[in-house]
């Protein structure tokens, strides 16, 4: 064993000091200075490949000589250059899209084969261009809902923007957006997601084999990042819905070196509907939603780079029954920055610093006559982290990093006063917590057929004070208290988290992939509901919460097609997931009074496993793809269901989904989208019985219910004016009116500039396309008497959309 090791140390490690050059530095986009992910670099005479990374950087390697320099992206024009590699040489090269008119151009893919040679196996990339084009609800495009149209993506149903990856729960997705944790992406409980897609660049989702960089989920990674702005001229963009209208800005700070993006989105429902609440009980009732983008950035040289990026997204629920003397308000939101510094130390050397804050916070406020009550949850993250990227050689692509997080949550926390009188209901809880992690990882090429990714994650989380624990008896009242001060440690823990993956390459489009990954997850959301509300509480591990441990295994075969113009895969995967949390029977979220946060939870297991099936067409005017995941989700817990095993609310058997665009003409451009599900499931009563004079309700065992399955289909079409025809057609009969008054005609090429630079389209979406009554939830109805044997029982399905159109107007100049 100790001479293999051995070996396999010499062999990893003898080209590192080789006589070899390297070439490295950034791809970015000529029209608009925004750095292009993906993009291939060949060096032709050795066939050694390289693609940019998410900042836009690549390295690659080989001998001194003389060598053509190819750089492709589809829906770019390839640049081809001759050079020669006598030394280690850093080159900053922007190309430009293929259309003559960059302004209408948008990044459509990413590098054509990266799917079957890359060692990242259940990985999907998609762009802005590619997910605008999906029929969307209400005309809001949706980046969380167009993921859930992926297999081994299940969503929570209408009206929920909440996703399942792989058995695991909604809150073991790490979801980031220019790094930034989001604590909850969902806007109007659900309905729509906090991402404005005008605001966005690039989205990435990893379902398994996450690498060593990730950590702190689970189950997935779903890493989004914004536009830098463009740097090249002014642009606006936007649209005017249904429900809600956006507006984008961006243009250069100056001119080749810095830039700006700002982009914002509101709703108007509160405007639409306060004429008819006006008139009824509930006057001053109301809701909306808004959010928030901006980054800026600033090209200090060819080596060093600035970026400063932000969101802010708050909804506001306000609900007044004038009749009842009842007031609520429900106001909830993230917010994010990060500071981000880029350097190339050289051509093999690429880091990046960043520093990162976001908040989320939920509140609860009711008043009636002079009661008045509130509660509370949130947590907040101070973020440091650096990353390093090196390339030794044409082979190695090692990534090394380190990351520092503080938190600050505030389980539910409840207030109440009527009048003067205050209510003692304690203080305010904070938890406090360190949360500091390292990893290493490398990207190894063992041979042109052979590729692995080995990595390796230690993480450490300390709960810190001031903090006091509540002791109880065996009856569960508290017999005593334990106070820990300011930083004493109250729990500690870390873990390893190896991750591996490989691919052997059958033939240039056709490979086998394997991979491997531990993840412990340290923070831990318990709920009561399917959507969010006040009732969720973000915690930490403690005394009484271990961390969560996951071990998934996955095996796929991926195969493109007819130039790369097709991509499958078949994937199928095994995961085990422990310390998985849950509320106990009958606790509720309000009993943290004068009581710790864990002592309502109770802690169990669970396992998934299942296949997915892939299809996807990426070129021609007919693009999308066919998706479908057969799978298993179980849990069990000791106190729940009387220890049994269950299936989980979100397991669904069968999952399929079929997303087709058409690009008819330059004008007109058609979209379909079609999903399948098995029912979700639940707990319903199996009968009735009396207790103490009152009817009660006789449960089943733990979502022994299945829900009837859920589908629909919903259909858009975009109608985009040609005005550069209409507009030249009346240039020409402005020139030669011109001519005959023997006026000066060139003053009217800036109407032929503007015809080239606006452009509007016309979104006509159906949702719900055949009125498809889809269950939202079942309640039960009684009618009748118990005790007279006349008791007659029911269950009704709520279901929330009909049919619904929506259009929408899309500018940009």
């Amino acid at each position: 064993m100790k001479n293999i090791f051995i070996f396999v140390f010499i062999l990893c490690f003898a080209n590192f000091f080789s006589q070899n050059f390297s070439v490295g530095g950034s791809i970015r986009d000529a029209s608009n200075g925004e750095t292009v992910i993906g993009a291939t670099i060949l060096l032709k005479e050795v066939n050694k490949s390289a693609f940019t990374n998410q900042y836009g950087f690549f390295s690659i390697s080989a001998p001194k000589g003389k060598y053509t320099l190819i750089i492709s992206y589809i829906g770019y024009k390839t640049i081809t250059q001759e050079f020669d590699l006598d030394k280690n040489t850093t080159l900053n090269i922007s190309f430009s899209p293929a259309e003559t008119n960059l302004n209408e151009v948008e990044i459509t893919t990413k590098a054509a084969d990266q799917n079957v040679n890359n060692t990242q196996m259940s990985s999907v990339q998609l762009d802005m261009a590619e997910i605008k084009k999906i029929p969307a609800f209400m005309g809001e495009v949706d980046i969380l809902k167009t993921i859930q149209l992926l297999p081994g993506v299940k969503n929570a149903g209408d009206g929920n923007t909440g996703f399942y990856v792989r058995g695991g729960g909604p809150d073991q997705n790490l979801i980031l957006l220019d790094e930034a944790p989001i604590y909850n992406a969902s806007h109007l409980l659900g309905f729509f997601s906090v991402f404005n897609g005008d605001a966005i660049k690039n989205v990435n989702l990893i379902k398994g084999g996450m690498p060593a960089q990730y950590g702190g989920r689970l189950s997935s990674v779903l890493d989004i990042s914004m536009k830098d702005g463009n740097n090249q001229h002014f642009q606006v963009e936007g649209g005017i819905g249904v429900i809600a209208s956006r507006l984008t800005i961006q243009g250069p700070l100056v001119k080749n070196k810095g830039s700006f993006i700002i982009s914002g989105r509101r709703t108007y429902i509160d405007v639409l509907a306060k004429p008819w609440i006006e008139r009824s009980d509930f006057k001053g009732t109301s809701y909306f939603f808004y959010d928030l983008n901006a980054k800026f950035n600033y090209i200090i040289n060819d080596k060093n780079r600035l970026f400063l990026s932000g969101y802010y997204g708050r909804d506001k629920f306000i609900f007044t029954d004038v009749e009842g003397d009842f007031k609520t308000k429900i106001p909830w939101g993230n917010a994010s920055g990060c500071l981000r510094w880029n350097h190339i130390f050289n051509s093999k050397l690429f880091s990046n610093m960043s520093a990162v804050y976001t908040n989320y916070n939920f509140s609860f406020g009711a008043t009636q006559d002079d009661f008045e009550v509130i509660i509370k949850s949130g947590i907040s993250d101070y973020n440091l982290k650096y990353d390093l990227n090196f390339f030794p050689n044409s082979r190695h692509n090692i990534k090394v990093g380190a990351n520092y997080i503080f938190h600050v949550f505030v389980p539910t926390s409840v207030s109440a006063k009527q009048g003067e009188t205050i209510f003692d209901l304690g203080k305010t809880i904070k938890l406090y917590a360190h949360d500091a992690a390292i990893y290493v990882s490398d990207d190894w090429d063992i041979s042109q057929n052979f590729k692995i990714n080995a990595g390796l994650r230690f993480g450490n989380f300390t709960q810190v004070g001031p903090f006091t624990r509540y002791k109880k008896d065996a009856f569960g009242k508290i017999n005593d208290t334990v106070t820990y001060k300011t930083n004493e440690i109250v729990a500690n823990y870390n873990g390893l988290e190896p991750r591996f993956s490989a691919r052997y390459s059958l033939t240039k489009t056709a490979s086998l992939k394997a991979s491997y990954a531990r993840n412990f997850q340290y923070i831990h959301l318990a709920t009561i509901s399917s959507v969010s509300l006040p009732t969720d509480v973000w915690m930490p591990c403690t005394e009484v919460i271990k961390p969560q441990e996951s071990n998934q295994y996955a095996f796929g075969f991926f195969k493109n097609l007819k130039d790369n113009m097709f991509e499958t895969s078949v994937e199928v995967y095994y995961k085990t997931m422990s310390n998985q949390i849950e509320y106990k029977e009958g606790a509720q979220p309000s009993d943290n009074v004068f009581d710790n946060p864990d002592n309502a939870f109770t802690f169990g297991k669970g396992w998934a496993y299942g296949a997915e099936f892939f299809v996807k067409k990426s070129m021609g005017k007919f693009t999308g793809w066919i998706g479908y995941t057969l799978s298993w989700t179980w849990r069990q817990f000791k106190e729940i269901n009387y220890g049994e095993k269950f299936l989980a609310k979100y397991d669904r058997r069968h999952d399929a989904s079929l997303v087709l665009t058409y690009d008819a003409t330059k004008q007109w451009n058609f979209g379909m989208v079609w999903v399948y599900g098995s029912g979700n499931r639940g707990t319903l009563p199996n009968g009735f019985f009396l207790y103490e004079g009152s009817l009660s309700n006789d449960y089943g065992l733990r979502n022994s219910y299945q829900f009837i399955p859920y589908h629909r289909m919903d259909l858009n079409v975009t109608f985009s004016p040609d005005r550069t025809k209409k507009l030249e057609k009346r240039k020409q009969v402005l020139i030669a009116k011109y001519k005959e008054e023997g006026r000066d005609t060139t003053h009217i090429v800036v109407t032929k500039k503007w015809s080239k630079n606006f452009s509007n389209s016309f979104t006509l979406s159906l949702f719900n396309v055949y009125n498809r009554y889809n269950p939202y939830f079942i309640y039960l109805t009684r009618e009748g008497d118990f005790t007279k044997g006349t008791l007659k029982v029911g269950a009704k399905q709520v279901s929330l959309f009909p049919i619904l159109p929506s259009l929408t107007w899309n500018f940009k100049f």
